[in-house]
């Protein structure tokens, strides 16, 4: 049902193009509802593996991500580090 409702959406883009127009405020409100969505699911992705918790190494490596992001790091550096972290704290055992 996903693939049908993400099809459609794809369609009806190029379909309403010309025809349909948004608000300032509503084009605001969209924008900021897809990075609340965004953010909704990183956050659950990187606690949860399936319906159980993910174990601590993953949420660490979440974090050191974030502050990486939030000291303006490059990129890659902020992927690499995140994921060597992660890696690293499950190699020692707390997974």
């Amino acid at each position: 049902m996903l693939a049908v409702g993400t099809f459609c959406l794809r369609l009806a883009g190029p379909f309403f193009a010309g025809k349909l127009t948004l608000t300032t405020s509503l084009q605001s409100l969209l924008s900021e509802a897809a990075i609340v969505l965004l953010c909704a699911l990183a956050a659950v992705s990187s606690v949860l593996d399936g319906a159980q918790f993910a174990g601590w190494a993953r949420p660490i490596g979440v974090l050191v991500g974030i502050v990486l992001t939030l000291r303006r790091a490059p990129f890659p550096v902020i992927v690499v580090t995140s994921a060597c972290v992660t890696a690293g704290l499950r190699y020692l055992g707390l997974s």
